[in-house]
């Protein structure tokens, strides 16, 4: 998980470069490519997580984890061969397509662990999606600096490619296909049991990753503002960036495994409120180093939201209907991180660049009220 994190999240900051090496000189022009590039990828995995959710019940979640850590090897090493812009964002698209190993993995971990060890689990494999994914612009920029922007994906391709052998000689699954009868869509939906605590679950998991990945558009702007200096600012916004990722590592198993303890609607209430109001100071600080400390402190917030999401949505879906419904979680993901982009380039292009703290602040904590009176009192209540 933390490989294909990597995978997904590593050509961001080395896009640009590689569209002008290209052969794309006009700067807006780039801008363009660079955004079409970066976000079809998100927006086709959105499309199709749910799709493999279901082929992950049907035919069990380690083939289509194989399907997707060697269909990914293949497409990310070929990027580093496109002759052009349009088969780089044909390439891309490809990607979008076949990637699926995050909803077949948390799938696969979900109804292979007992109940009473699925958060903690569950906030291993959070821990090393989330890790990957916040890591890999740090790794892609130093693998471009130190060894040449086409080594970004070639190197890649060969993690990617490790991960389809380690998962098919280490990885066990015992599966027995439950339905056997391929559910439409609305019979999936009329299936679900807690309908109003799944859509609200799913607009969660959405709002974390807008909130996570709203500031990477700005984040090397807001630095230099912050250094008033061009020196190492790559370097410096990829730490910074970088620092809620390393926090997660540190915080999600925790919070999981606390999950499982005090109950995960808790623990996702507590961590929702205070991400919120850790975006608010981001806003105010005057060095590099105090937003450094707040993306640390905001990681280990996050720490504690998508185990929670994973062991609720576990907790109230027919087993038989796992993969699909943590399909539709992952699109929910997917969406998030390209609306997250979009979000903070244009809110920080109308009104600044510190409104987008403001604004992501604003939803996290709305969207705490929200989980308050949707998810904490209705399972406090059955658990009274």
């Amino acid at each position: 998980m933390f490989v294909t994190g990597v995978g997904m999240s590593q050509i961001a900051p080395v896009l640009p470069l590689y569209i002008r090496h290209l052969g794309v000189e006009d700067s807006s022009v780039i801008a363009q490519f660079s955004g079409i590039a970066f976000g079809i990828t998100f927006i086709v995995s959105a499309i199709f997580s749910p799709i493999w959710g279901l082929a992950a019940d049907r035919f069990g979640r380690k083939p289509m984890l194989l399907r997707a850590s060697l269909g990914m090897a293949i497409v990310i090493g070929f990027m580093g061969f496109a002759p052009n812009v349009y088969v780089l964002i044909a390439l891309r698209l490809l990607q979008g397509v076949i990637t699926g190993y995050g909803t077949a993995c948390t799938t696969l971990i979900a109804t292979q662990t007992d109940k009473e060890h699925a958060g903690a689990a569950l906030g291993i494999l959070s821990t090393s999606n989330i890790a990957g994914s916040l890591l890999g612009p740090t790794i892609g920029a130093f693998i471009g600096e130190n060894f040449g922007l086409q080594n970004v994906f070639f190197i890649t391709g060969g993690l990617m490619l490790i991960a389809f052998l380690t998962t098919a000689f280490f990885v066990k699954e015992t599966f027995v296909r439950e339905n056997k009868k391929t559910l439409r869509m609305k019979e999936v939906w009329d299936q679900i049991p807690e309908k109003s605590l799944t859509i609200t679950l799913f607009v969660t998991f959405f709002v974390l990753n807008v909130a996570m990945y709203s500031v990477e558009p700005i984040i090397t702007v807001y630095v230099f503002q912050l250094t008033r200096s061009a020196g190492h600012v790559a370097l410096i916004a990829g730490i910074t960036f970088s620092a809620s990722g390393l926090a997660n590592i540190l915080a999600a198993p925790r919070l999981g495994k606390m999950s499982d303890e005090i109950g995960a609607h808790k623990v996702m209430l507590i961590a929702l409120v205070a991400a919120g109001i850790i975006f608010i100071p981001q806003a105010f600080v005057t060095a590099a180093w105090q937003l450094m400390l707040l993306r640390f402190l905001l990681g280990l917030t996050a720490g504690g939201l998508n185990p929670s999401v994973n062991v609720l949505v576990k907790k109230i879906t027919p087993s038989s209907l796992t993969g699909r419904v943590y399909g539709f979680t992952m699109s929910a993901a997917y969406l998030g991180v390209f609306g997250g982009s979009v979000l903070g380039g244009q809110v920080a292009g109308w009104f600044g660049v510190r409104y987008v703290f403001f604004i992501t602040s604003a939803l996290l904590l709305a969207n705490a009220v929200w989980v308050y009176f949707k998810v904490y009192k209705k399972l406090s209540v059955k658990e009274a």
